[in-house]
């Protein structure tokens, strides 16, 4: 009854092997284009540099360009783990009319196409006189990045012990305080990891910036408008493989940090939180 299992298992690891290599082979071209010591972006390479790299701190236009991303990468995380923060806690600790219909409006984001979003608030922050600036991508980010926030902050709100809020309520601190003394410090891996994947998902992102940036661009932006230049494209390669490395650093990070603190948490290590 069991012959086709031998067969099933030697075919696995080809099976994962050629999912993986659909997935990410593209991506992975990315990086041994960059090191080309040709424009062309054909094989066989005609050598190895890094001169693109080298390049690439000359380039003011692309520093101004990053320096606009980390503003708005810093801003985004802050505002959108904040309200994350405070809608995870009241979806997660309370009971209100209202309350699924709430939370699904704020993950609505996530389903909606991006286009569609960043249309509807080119729309709005026009309408209300605001010009195009590193304020209006903030905000757009902020409304496309509270989602996964809250997907990862609701996970946090709902693994914390409530019991331990109500001894330090019992023991007289008040409820600002217990917050602050217990509850943050006990959710804080997921607060981080928010941070983390927030920046990431706000450096990243391009359409929403694209239509609210105004004379501002962000990294995507400028990267997208080096791409009409064929001679550019090598630098533009280099410039995606360290944005690659950077995401997948703090993506890898903001892991660490969420299963650290699951182990912590199922060993009973906030018991004296």
């Amino acid at each position: 009854m069991n012959t086709g299992a031998p067969e099933k298992s030697r075919l696995l690891p080809g099976y994962v092997a050629f999912y993986f290599l659909f997935l990410y082979l593209p991506i992975l071209l990315l990086p041994v284009f960059s090191f080309n010591n040709a424009a062309a972006t054909t094989f066989p390479l005609a050598g190895f540099t890094t001169k693109w790299y080298v390049s690439l701190w000359g380039n003011g236009e692309m520093l101004t360009a990053a320096v606009n991303s980390l503003i708005v990468g810093v801003c985004v995380s802050g505002l959108s783990t904040l309200l994350g923060i405070c809608a995870a806690r009241a979806i997660t600790r309370y009971r209100f009319r209202g309350r699924r219909a709430a939370n699904g409006l704020i993950m609505a984001p996530l389903f909606l196409p991006e286009i569609i979003v960043a249309v509807s608030l080119l729309m709005v922050v026009l309408a209300a006189g605001m010009e195009l600036s590193l304020a209006t991508i903030i905000l757009g980010h902020t409304v496309f990045c509270l989602p996964y926030c809250m997907s990862v902050l609701t996970a946090g709100f709902e693994g914390f012990d409530r019991s331990l809020e109500e001894a330090s309520l019992d023991l007289g601190e008040t409820a600002f305080g217990t917050f602050r003394r217990v509850t943050l410090p006990v959710v804080a891996p997921a607060i981080l990891s928010s941070l983390l994947v927030s920046f990431t998902i706000s450096l990243d992102e391009f359409i929403l910036a694209f239509f609210l940036s105004g004379t501002e661009p962000t990294l995507p932006v400028y990267i997208w408008g080096q791409l009409r230049f064929a001679a550019k494209l090598p630098s533009v390669l280099a410039l995606g493989t360290i944005m690659l490395l950077i995401s997948i650093l703090l993506l890898t990070i903001a892991e660490v940090v969420r299963r650290r603190a699951e182990r912590r948490y199922a060993t009973g290590g906030y018991a004296h939180a």
